[in-house]
């Protein structure tokens, strides 16, 4: 089994936690150790997005340095992971450092995680457990860049109680794109209302993406259109399982295992 390093980005960090301790979660259910390297930061996506090349070098050795040990990286997100496997080596030409390039070159190599699931362990049914109508939203990065095709929608097909439903227009950009949504705020928003539109014509009850940073653009469109829908990220629904039922002498105690493992 390759020792894997979890890259759980940024905004994960910060913000959504809990899809990081459910990539945990659902790798250990799996005979995964991964670990969670604690010198890691940015990736140095959003300098290089906005053109701030050589920004990003001290931020590309700190990631190489932080992720040096591990067979294989993985990472909850289309768009880090991506930025990784196709920004890196930009940012390390731009440096004009042979040795910064070789160390990209080397590096070892990044997955989404449903590449990681679907292509490394050779897995579809994760064991997963989620009562619930679904519909999901494939990233632009995941989709375009690199090219995750129909793993994430596979996954889902796979989850015991789970309904899959197609989301119209799914192809399309939700309109986060990062400082998009700062720089172009109404085409940012006008494009995240379709998006959160084709949401509800589903009649869906949870919107699941591989990215949260969508989520949070089409999941606040959502909340305050008070659409009754709410959104996870795919690693939170994949590590959901049954409800574990009381035994004898606990009459009544139910519980279910949420994303994280803990019961709640």
């Amino acid at each position: 089994m390759p020792r894997v390093g979890l890259m759980v980005t940024c905004l994960n960090d910060a913000l959504f936690p809990d899809t990081g301790k459910a990539v945990v979660t659902l790798l250990r259910r799996l005979g995964v150790d991964v670990d969670f390297p604690a010198a890691q930061t940015c990736c140095g996506q959003p300098m290089v997005n906005t053109g701030y090349l050589d920004e990003a070098v001290p931020l590309l050795r700190n990631h190489l340095d932080a992720f040096a040990r591990y067979d294989a990286i993985l990472a909850p997100s289309g768009s880090c992971a991506g930025s990784v496997r196709h920004q890196h080596g930009l940012v390390a030409r731009r440096s004009g450092d042979p040795g910064l390039v070789r160390d990209v070159e080397q590096a070892p190599p990044v997955y989404e995680l449903t590449e990681f699931l679907v292509d490394v362990l050779g897995v579809v049914d994760v064991g997963a457990y989620f009562p619930h109508r679904v519909t999901y939203h494939p990233t632009c990065h995941s989709l375009r860049m690199l090219g995750v095709g129909d793993r994430p929608t596979r996954l889902l097909r796979a989850v015991r109680g789970l309904t899959l439903l197609d989301l119209p227009g799914a192809a399309e950009c939700c309109g986060f794109g990062g400082t998009f949504a700062v720089k172009n705020a109404e085409t940012s928003v006008a494009m995240g209302g379709d998006k959160a539109r084709h949401v509800r014509e589903t009649g869906a009850e949870v919107l699941v993406a591989g990215d949260n940073s969508c989520l949070m653009h089409i999941g606040g469109l959502l909340s305050r259109q008070r659409s009754g829908v709410r959104v996870m990220h795919l690693a939170e629904v994949l590590a959901e399982t049954e409800p574990v039922i009381a035994g004898p002498g606990r009459a009544g105690d139910q519980r279910s295992v949420g994303s994280a493992g803990v019961a709640r």
